[in-house]
């Protein structure tokens, strides 16, 4: 059996040229990467040609560790839907070298359901993340610099910065550090410390800016810290927004790349769901929306993180509306999810599939909360038996809702007709649009509460002495009609990782919240997740070699 690398290796692309002419662009209006990547121009956003295409969100049960398959069944969902005559561009996140150095791998699909060139696009790309890194990170430079300046200094109190660094690695030794050490000439010492580049701010302002000068005004609201009189400071204030976006000026645009099967796929931002917002940005969802008639686009993670902050904050900041939810399942997560331990997942086990379905239940009904209407797909691993399969169909049926499966790993496009022509169907027959579940100017403690009560089954929230003195200084700011972007587990419904199914009368620890007011969002980080993660004990880069001629192995 060939490997995700070993299949896309075998694939002769198709010239970039040649993917943009099926959704009737132009080679002019390309800024070519090579032969196979390409910049689109931000002119091609069409208002009166969105309102006409349908949204379709890709979203999952609670994963295992090492995922559902989610961009693997977007990818090839998209190519099922080509082929039944449906003009579809799939519209997806970029991978960060954290997960594809260590644990997930990369992030392009996987089989005969992958975005190709697959290497590029896992590594660097078209090097949107690394000015996102820059632009970040010169902020911080301008934050220290103007502190050790006394002549123009603004008065910046150390002890109240809130901007980190950002590399996009997995380093938990870079958690927490000091910054300024080794004498007055190199700055004032202090308490700082590094997240990931798809939690910063910088990612979350790009994937929500609908332009350039949007962009540069949320990159002028980043709060910094207070000065010692207790006056807020912005990035604005240290004048650092027109650099951050001029370092940001090629990043905005999004990319364009082609499917396995030679069909168009846009790919733009980055940011995780269990730390950021999870989703794609706007411009990326608008460009796909302006060019075909069906944009399948994902969300990470489960429904209960991705899927909820792309309906609670993308589709509300953007005016945007889904027609149709694909929540992806696998037998494994069920099984998982049914008490089995990871190492037995492989043995055939209908009764902890049925168990574990409380799982796939509980996001099904957060879905209706939206007035979503959803279509299981059921990802097919060849492990998997003909019982474990209707136990989950059986579960489907009883609540109403149509369970596909999609064998998109081994047969691609052809592996998914069945459900491209139930989602078509779900979604040319919705005309309604969805419905939120919380109103902005709700208080932000209201919000919070309505989410952990309703879609994680939480019975109450608790906050500890850092979040309280938080939700004063929002308070403080003017910051109480934002949006909440809920930092918490991926593997749990609730914020403890080792409650898996469908747990419930749990108490939600908020631990301390973020202010990204640049996002135009704050951030209740819970239970103990990190915004910088770690690597594993044995990590994939262990795997990844490049030979003599320059090919690359050991990506999956």
């Amino acid at each position: 059996m060939k490997t995700d690398i070993e299949i896309a290796q075998s694939i002769a692309l198709k010239d970039i040229r040649e993917i943009a002419a099926q959704v009737g662009i132009t080679e002019d209006q390309l800024d070519l990467y090579g032969r196979y990547k390409a910049k689109l121009p931000l002119s091609l956003i069409n208002p009166e040609r969105i309102k006409k295409s349908k949204l379709i969100l890709v979203s999952a049960i609670s994963p295992t560790p090492a995922g559902e398959g989610k961009t693997t069944v977007s990818i090839g969902l998209s190519q099922g839907l080509n082929r039944i005559g449906k003009k579809t561009c799939v519209v997806l996140r970029e991978p960060s070298l954290g997960p594809v150095f260590g644990i997930k791998g990369g992030a392009t699909g996987g089989g005969y359901s992958q975005v190709l060139p697959m290497e590029d696009i896992n590594l660097h790309f078209t090097g949107d993340f690394a000015a996102v890194e820059k632009a970040h990170n010169l902020l911080s430079a301008l934050i220290d610099n103007n502190i050790q300046n006394k002549q123009y200094s603004l008065g910046i109190d150390p002890r109240t910065i809130a901007w980190k660094r950002v590399m996009d690695m997995n380093d938990r030794a870079l958690r927490q550090v000091v910054v300024g050490l080794g004498g007055t000439s190199n700055g004032v010492p202090r308490e700082s410390g590094f997240d990931i580049t798809v939690a910063s701010e910088v990612m979350a302002i790009l994937c929500l800016s609908d332009g350039p000068d949007d962009l540069k005004r949320r990159l002028g609201n980043i709060f910094v810290g207070f000065t010692y009189d207790k006056k807020p400071v912005f990035a604005r204030d240290l004048k650092a927004q027109g650099a951050m976006a001029a370092l940001l000026k090629d990043a905005i645009r999004p990319n364009l790349v082609q499917t396995l099967e030679g069909y168009p796929a846009i790919i733009h931002g980055g940011p995780f769901a269990n730390i950021a917002q999870g989703t794609n940005t706007v411009i990326a969802t608008r460009t796909g929306l302006s060019l075909a008639d069906y944009v399948v686009t994902e969300a990470g993670f489960g429904f209960d993180l991705g899927g909820e902050k792309f309906l609670d904050i993308k589709c509300q900041s953007a005016g945007l509306s889904p027609s149709a939810l694909v929540l992806v399942a696998t037998v494994r997560a069920l099984k998982y999810h049914g008490g089995v331990k990871l190492a037995d997942l492989p043995q055939p086990n209908a009764a902890a599939v049925e168990k574990g379905c409380c799982n796939l239940e509980k996001h099904l009904e957060n879905a209706a909360l939206f007035k979503l209407p959803a279509v299981v797909a059921i990802n097919r691993f060849t492990s998997d038996t003909d019982d474990e399969i209707k136990a989950i169909q059986d579960k489907c049926k009883a609540m109403g809702v149509e369970a596909v499966v999609a064998e998109v790993w081994a047969h691609g496009g052809a592996g998914s007709e069945a459900l491209a022509h139930a989602v078509a169907r779900t979604a040319d027959n919705n005309q309604s649009p969805y419905q939120p579940l919380y109103d902005w100017s709700m208080p932000i403690e209201e919000k919070i509460k309505r989410i952990a009560t309703s879609i994680y089954g939480a019975a109450e929230v608790e906050y500890m002495p850092k979040a309280k003195s938080d939700l004063k200084r929002i308070a403080t700011l003017g910051m109480q009609g934002v949006p909440v972007c809920i930092a918490k587990t991926q593997k749990s419904l609730s914020d403890n990782a080792d409650l898996i199914g469908r747990p419930s009368g749990f108490t939600l620890t908020v631990r301390e919240i973020e202010i990204a007011a640049g996002a135009g969002f704050v951030v209740p980080i819970t239970g103990e997740i990190m915004r910088m993660p770690g690597l594993p004990n044995i990590p994939a880069a262990e795997n990844i070699d490049i030979d003599s001629q320059g090919n690359i192995t050991g990506l999956f």
